[in-house]
This record gives structure tokens, sequence and C-alpha cells, in this order.
């Protein structure tokens, strides 16, 4: 078991990457925190959880809200008595989303408020946690529009997604030397919830789809075991890292400088 002994704190875990991940780390001998703004959805993971003999409790949580993501740090620490890996996945992608005129400035406010003041607030008290535990890991979901742009315009999740992978960095290199690694995760175009709310007609797939030289969306599933990667040892010489999961579109159209 890759997580034996390990406490995770996975936001945004009550479906897609969160919901698999919290499934597979508690499957690696993980012990889980599930937090998640839908209550509901985020109680039905963590009770497949323990159902499946593994460790797990839910905790409501807006990332958005420095109250709320201390709250579910103390209890990963209540539970757990320690917490060991953090994985700031909560996110959103409004279907209002889109070019610099066209987007709401309060769609810009509530995407900028959850992805990337969400990651910075889970860092805000979750690195302490790490600290305390001796060290740990910390991943950042981003995207792989933070490196390429998107062919549908998104502008806000675009630049949310961008600062993620900014603040990784500067995390990492803060923490290096406290045993602290800090890493993004970027998925490439993927077939959840989230993505197809967006791409809500055959042709925004398809216009999305022709940029992929695998030719398919990619599966929350398989995000799940590259977050494994980033949260075990086997990762214990990377930090300040994006790992790409992107079924080569990025590959495809960006040129190395």
């Amino acid at each position: 078991m890759r997580l034996k002994g390990k406490v995770a704190l996975i936001t945004g875990a009550g479906g897609g990457i969160g919901g698999e991940s919290a499934l597979l780390f508690a499957a690696e001998g993980a012990a889980v925190v599930v937090s998640d703004v839908d209550e509901a959805a985020g109680k039905r993971v963590a009770a497949a959880i323990v159902q499946a003999g593994g460790r797990a409790v839910f905790v409501r949580a807006d990332v958005s809200k420095s109250a709320d993501c201390e709250a579910m740090v103390r209890a990963a620490e209540t539970n757990f008595g320690r917490l060991d890996v953090l994985m700031n996945n909560a996110g959103i992608m409004d279907s209002d989303d889109d070019d610099a005129m066209k987007t709401p400035e309060a769609v810009w406010e509530r995407t900028l408020a959850i992805n990337v003041k969400g990651v910075y607030l889970g860092c805000k008290h979750g690195i302490p946690a790490l600290l305390r535990a001796g060290g740990g890991a910390v991943i950042n979901v981003a995207s792989f529009v933070a490196t390429l742009g998107a062919a549908t315009p998104q502008l806000a999740y675009t630049a949310s997604k961008g600062a993620v992978l900014s603040m990784t960095r500067e995390l990492a290199v803060i923490h290096a030397r406290q045993n602290v690694r800090v890493n993004a995760l970027s998925p490439g175009p993927l077939r959840t919830e989230l993505l197809m709310k967006f791409l809500n007609t055959e042709a925004k797939r398809q216009r999305r789809l022709v940029h992929i030289p695998m030719g398919r969306f990619g599966e929350a599933k398989e995000m799940a075991k590259a977050a494994l990667f980033l949260a075990s040892d086997d990762s214990s010489y990377m930090t300040g890292g994006n790992l790409l999961v992107d079924g080569g579109i990025t590959a495809a159209y960006v040129t190395p400088e």
C-alpha cells in the first residue's frame, strides 16, 4: 500500500477527480478527510470508503472561506492525529465563462475565489499541519489550459489555473527544505460533469477533441492515479513540478523554449 499510515485531505472530493482520488487513496491505506460543499455527495464518498473497510470522515467546506478551510484541517488532526497529504482539488468552471468582453464580472470573481483563493486558503491552513507532522505532500489541481490556453474561451478558468501553477512553484521553493513537497497536477480535457456542463454541445466537444492526439477525453480515475504518484513517496524527489496528464495535447501544441 503506497499511502499506508498516511492521512489525506481532499477538497472537492464529492465526485470527479476528487472523489476518485479519495477512493483510491483510501484503498492504498490512507485515512481520508473528504471535503466538499456538496454535503450529500461528500457523505456518499466517505460512506463508500468506510463500507470498503477504509477510514474516512466528511467535512463540509466552502474553500473560499478561511474558517471552513481551518475546520477541515482541524478535522484531519482531530480524527486521525495528523495530516500528510493535502490535495487542493475543488474548483468550478462556469458556463458563462467566456472571453474578456463576454465574461461577467461576477463569474470572474466567483471563479477566482474558489479556484485560486481556495488553493491559497488550503495551503494557509494545511501546510502548518503538514509541518507539524514532519512534512508531507501538497497537490494543487491546475489544468492543461494553464500551459496552453483553451480552444473554447473560458478566460476566468484559464487565468485561475495559471495562478494555481504559479502559486505551486513558489510554495515549492519556500518549503523545499522543510520536507514539504508542492506539485501541480494538470489534467487534460476530461469526461467529467464539470467539463461536460461547459462543453454543452456536440460542436464544442468536437472542437476540444480534435486537438487531443489520443482522440478521447480523459477519465477521472486516470487523474486519481497520477495524484497517487504525487501523494506517495514514489515522487520523493519531485517538487515544484507540473504533472501534465493530458492525452498529449500540450506536446502537440507547445513549442519548447
